[in-house]
């Protein structure tokens, strides 16, 4: 970050809500995923990011559509929402890194820094602090990581071969990117004109130490809703959270 945007948080984002959804069938066979609402809550994925990204202080948002934009539009323009919403539809796929792009070049401050998250993503935890680590290492872009249950039961066994024990749905070993970022505005010219910005961007700037890794807070709920079964699971942990 420069030194004009270190004291501050962004206060815009893109959100990439431009997927078909298809393992989430038949839910999205008339809505676009983000449109798919957590059963219990009555509102759709896109609201619950959105009313999120307000309470972390952004007053701006790029919503990026694609398919059945129309949908997201017509909720968006019923909706009473906590910010500045802007649409923008691809007349043709970008790719996602150039649908970011794209996306990017619609929103209100260039020179300054910004989040962005997936369309279908379902969680909460402090932005700020995730943009104070995002400064702290003067990164140009960091990625939210998270370590998801397996959702198999784990088999434990000794150096001999017997079975010591069994776990239900472990964390993995794993990190993976949770589909929440902070970029720096110098990010947004590095991006793809069209083309996945994770096979050309991101492995540039992490050979080059300028790609930071913030590993989610301890507790801070996350979940990637891709199939009916996390809408589920989603709604149970909700449910759950409320008692």
């Amino acid at each position: 970050m420069t030194a004009s945007t270190t004291s501050t948080f962004p206060t815009q984002a893109v959100v990439l809500a431009g997927g078909q959804g298809s393992r989430l069938r038949p839910y999205t066979d008339d809505r676009p995923k983000p449109m798919v609402e957590i059963p219990g809550t009555g509102t759709p994925i896109i609201g619950h990011q959105l009313a999120w990204l307000a309470a972390e202080g952004v007053t701006d948002a790029v919503i990026s559509c694609g398919h059945l934009a129309g949908v997201l539009q017509e909720w968006l323009d019923s909706a009473d929402l906590p910010l500045r919403v802007t649409t923008v539809v691809e007349s043709e796929p970008l790719g996602r890194g150039g649908g970011l792009k794209y996306a990017a070049a619609h929103l209100p401050h260039p020179d300054q820094p910004w989040y962005a998250t997936n369309g279908d993503i379902w969680t909460r935890f402090s932005l700020r602090e995730m943009a104070s680590f995002h400064g702290e290492r003067d990164a140009t872009a960091t990625l939210a990581l998270a370590r998801p249950r397996i959702p198999w039961g784990a088999v434990e066994t000794d150096a001999f071969g017997h079975i010591t024990d069994f776990i239900e749905s472990p964390p993995s070993p794993y990190l993976i990117n949770a589909g929440v970022y902070v970029f720096s505005s110098a990010f947004t010219s590095l991006l793809p004109d069209r083309g996945d910005h994770e096979r050309t961007t991101f492995p540039r700037l992490a050979r080059e130490r300028r790609l930071a890794g913030y590993p989610l807070p301890h507790g801070a709920y996350w979940r990637a809703i891709d199939t009916a079964k996390d809408l589920t699971e989603a709604a149970k942990e909700l449910a759950a959270a409320a008692h």
